[in-house]
């Protein structure tokens, strides 16, 4: 464990709390992507089927646990939820997720560490979730109306994502100059897709304006 880890998962936390007060405390799921949520879910059903296999720490258990139960409660919130429902913009959250889960996969069979049952799914967990955060992307750009809670909770899963990617170099200079492709790529191209987004927030925080990203 490092700090860049730590501060990573403690940044994932933050956004599911922002994101779950935001639920909770509005009754409301407004420019929430439920196609990003969904493709959370089986990013952590994926990578965490080790749960029943494999124990590496009392917090390492813990936090698989709190991500993974979490994911599944938003979804609920947001398909089931009689109030909280009312408020999803089925309209403007029209973005396939659905065509990014066999590519994924598909490529996860071809490039992988070993190929094995957990190996493989936790390879496609990370390739999936180096894209999820389109569908949410693509429904900021089409909302005309964003609530802070909802930029921080995309700002904060972005930031994770950055402090991650530290983690990885911090632990290729400590760990023996270990090469770990798959992670460094897939981080790469998760934080490359909130270059855009962390710009425009940034510049309303500058300019004390409502973000709007262009369409």
């Amino acid at each position: 464990m490092n700090i860049f880890r730590l501060a990573g998962d403690m940044t994932h936390m933050l956004s599911i709390v922002v994101l779950l007060l935001k639920i909770r405390t509005m009754k409301s799921c407004a420019g929430i992507s439920l196609k990003t949520q969904e493709l959370y879910v089986i990013v952590f059903v994926a990578r965490y089927l080790d749960l029943f296999t494999t124990y590496i720490s009392f917090y390492n258990t813990v936090m698989k646990i709190i991500f993974l139960a979490t994911s599944v409660c938003i979804v609920w919130y947001m398909r089931y939820h009689k109030v909280v429902k009312q408020a999803y913009n089925k309209d403007q959250d029209t973005f396939r997720h659905y065509f990014l889960i066999p590519p994924c996969f598909a490529l996860a069979l071809l490039i992988h560490r070993s190929f094995t049952v957990m190996e493989i799914l936790w390879t496609f967990s990370l390739y999936l979730e180096a894209v999820a955060i389109l569908p949410q992307l693509v429904l900021l750009q089409r909302s005309s109306n964003i609530d802070n809670l909802t930029v921080n909770y995309v700002f904060l899963l972005g930031a994770y994502r950055s402090l991650y990617l530290l983690n990885w170099i911090y632990r290729f200079f400590t760990e023996h100059h270990h090469t770990r492709w798959i992670p460094w790529i897939s981080g790469l191209i998760q934080t490359a897709l909130y270059a855009d987004f962390f710009y425009y927030y940034i510049k309303s925080w500058k300019n004390h304006e409502r973000l709007k990203l262009p369409a």
